[in-house]
């Protein structure tokens, strides 16, 4: 009930600022005088905006099931997979949320959580990551993961992702619309899109897009400190998840599919630290030991 109510009050409150602050600079007024219709546009930005986002949050689970090949435990058949039941069972009870699905897969080493709910989550590790890690840094970076779980971090970047697809979507056809009107000698009374709209659109939202992905990207480098104290706090120490770090700091990782990269414990750089989804790692390890 939570969520859907924090589902409801973004997308009001993205209407809201929209049009307060059209409305201030009178864009609103001249938009519908010139033919735009401003309400009309804005659901249309709201839809076109969250649909993709919901759509790929729902689908998470069985898609990272399928994009990294991972197992899920059903049945332990071996001591590390019943270690690993035994620990993600300890570390979610003590986060207050369910047992999450718990997979291995394939791969150098990495771990990423993911699921459109809180209480029916996945939780997966490489074989890579077991092999190059003790029990306690693996045991560091389940926590991370189930950090990522409890404090609703799917969901989260859902919402902001949702956020900044509407403003793109919405920005790039005002845009549009002026560009438009600014080089047509049409017909005034002919309100029908001309191919300026349309070039202008396809320019702004690849433009604009570029600007939301950095956007989206600084939340998900803040939502890693915060998954790092929680594991702390999980732990009942920094630590175990120092060491995992450090120890990730040495070891070459694994690209995660796209749509699983900002919930991976570890990613590599990207061309532009404004991209990455994770802060560099000695940051993450300074910000862990300022921890009490």
């Amino acid at each position: 009930m939570k969520r859907i109510f924090l589902f409801v009050l973004t997308n009001i409150a993205v209407i809201a600022v929209m049009s307060i602050v059209l409305s201030v600079l009178g864009v609103d007024r001249f938009l519908t005088q010139a033919g735009l219709n401003l309400p009309m546009l804005l659901v249309f930005s709201l839809v076109v905006g969250f649909t993709g986002s919901i759509f790929s949050l729902l689908i998470s689970k069985p898609m990272a099931k399928w994009s990294t090949g991972a197992h899920v435990i059903q049945a332990p058949s071996n001591s590390t997979e019943l270690w690993l039941i035994d620990t993600v069972r300890r570390l979610s009870d003590r986060a207050g949320i369910a047992m999450p699905e718990v997979a291995v897969y394939e791969g150098e080493p990495n771990a990423f959580a993911t699921g459109a709910f809180k209480n029916s989550a996945l939780v997966a590790v490489s074989t890579g990551l077991l092999q190059n890690m003790t029990k306690d840094e693996v045991e560091a970076v389940l926590g991370h993961e189930i950090a990522h779980v409890a404090n609703g971090d799917m969901v989260t970047m859902t919402l902001v992702q949702g956020v900044v697809n509407t403003f793109v979507v919405f920005l790039s056809r005002v845009v549009g619309f002026f560009v438009d009107r600014a080089l047509s000698s049409r017909d005034s009374n002919n309100n029908a899109p001309g191919i300026g709209y349309m070039v202008t659109v396809m320019v702004c939202q690849v433009l604009f897009g570029i600007a939301a992905s950095m956007i989206v990207a600084w939340f998900s480098r803040h939502r890693e400190f915060r998954a790092d104290a929680g594991s702390a706090k999980l732990l009942g120490s920094p630590q175990p998840m120092v060491k995992a770090l450090s120890r990730l700091g040495g070891i070459e990782a694994s690209n995660l599919p796209q749509a699983l990269a900002a919930f991976g414990i570890h990613d590599k750089p990207g061309f532009l630290a404004l991209f990455s989804s994770h802060p560099p790692i000695e940051e993450r390890i300074a910000a862990l030991r300022n921890i009490q």
